[in-house]
């Protein structure tokens, strides 16, 4: 029998630089000089309290000309955050290192590193930041003890959506990036993405993911998606796409859907359910799509369907009328084939 089932819907290279002492816990450091707060909000505390008076000359000597450097070093990152459109300060850290290149206005962060600025939070084993072009680039370290290889890939969070990737790079000013290796969690879902950029308004446009149900690592069943538009905390929409089932692709197109992640009333594609039973044999049951039709009426369309040839077809509606009237209707059709064809263990019946 043939079953048509449709659907609507870097290792960074060392700078030239000078390389700063282990960083203790999680302080905030500017550059290889300076500790403390960013630019925009240092002070002087790193010479502050010092008794110049118990200093012999070459120590009082060494004192004013790390302090004139230090002014200097802040000075320059000031004018550098502040020309280049910068509104809010930019806080990082590192456990490890960092070293800072002040001819290019880089900042190499090492171990443990992390960045703020406004709302975003980007935390990573390396990163590394200019502040003439205002960008940001996160990567992991190599690390054959840590699963898939690396550790500390970078996790990049904005508001209240976090994202963890593979390497990502970011905009200060223009507040774009560009993600590869994307994971993230929405409501109930979880999308992954190969490539995946990121524009001013928050929106994602990914390549070549995929959106599931299962929470395993490796899940049991997903919708391979050519391309996808995230809207985060709101929806995803995607063209092209087909059902992988145990890493099986099945002839299962979907030219175009989309799946809310808001708990509103609203329409949507339905992840189908996937398991074994003996008679039938393994099944996708359950999936479909919500139309939202109205506040008054709303259609539910869901499909089932099983190796050893059985399926299904449901349609569910309730309608109402407020103060008036409110009731439902379903309409379902089975089509169920147990056992092996040819042998006297086998039945249909509708």
């Amino acid at each position: 029998m043939a079953i048509v089932y449709a659907m609507a819907s870097i290792n960074m290279p060392l700078p030239k630089g000078k390389r700063t002492k282990k960083a203790t816990g999680n302080a905030v450091i500017v550059d290889s000089l300076l500790q403390g707060k960013h630019p925009d909000v240092a002070d002087s505390s790193r010479f502050a309290g010092v008794d110049t008076t118990k200093m012999d000359s070459l120590q009082l000597a060494i004192y004013h000309h790390n302090k004139q450097i230090d002014d200097s070093i802040r000075a320059d990152s000031v004018m550098r955050a502040r020309s280049n459109g910068i509104d809010a300060p930019v806080i990082y850290s590192a456990d490890d290192s960092i070293v800072y290149d002040a001819a290019t206005g880089t900042a190499y962060l090492y171990g443990n590193s992390k960045v703020n600025y406004e709302n975003m939070k980007l935390a990573s084993d390396k990163v590394y930041m200019n502040l003439d072009n205002n960008t940001v680039r996160a990567t992991g370290t190599a690390d054959s003890t840590e699963e898939g290889g690396i550790k500390g890939k970078p996790i990049f969070t904005m508001g209240k959506d976090e994202y963890k990737t593979d390497t990502m790079a970011f905009n200060f000013k223009s507040k774009k990036g560009l993600i590869k290796g994307i994971y993230t969690e929405q409501q109930e879902g979880f999308l992954t993405g190969e490539v995946g950029k990121r524009d001013s308004t928050g929106v994602i446009y990914l390549q070549h993911g995929r959106y599931t149900t299962c929470d395993k690592p490796h899940p049991d069943f997903y919708i391979a998606l050519s391309r996808a538009k995230v809207r985060p905390g709101k929806d995803v929409v995607f063209g092209p796409a087909y059902l992988v089932v145990a890493d099986v692709p099945l002839p299962l197109a979907i030219p175009y859907g989309f799946f809310p992640f808001s708990k509103k009333y609203s329409s949507g594609f339905i992840m189908p359910s996937y398991g074994d039973e003996k008679d039938r044999g393994f099944y996708l049951r359950d999936g479909g799509y919500y139309f939202a039709i109205s506040d008054k009426w709303d259609l539910k369309l869901l499909g089932e369907i099983y190796t050893k040839g059985s399926w299904g077809v449901t349609a569910a509606s309730n309608y109402r009328k407020r103060y008036r009237y409110s009731g439902a209707f379903l309409f379902s059709y089975q089509n169920t084939k147990t056992g092996d064809k040819g042998l006297p263990d086998y039945a249909e019946q509708e």
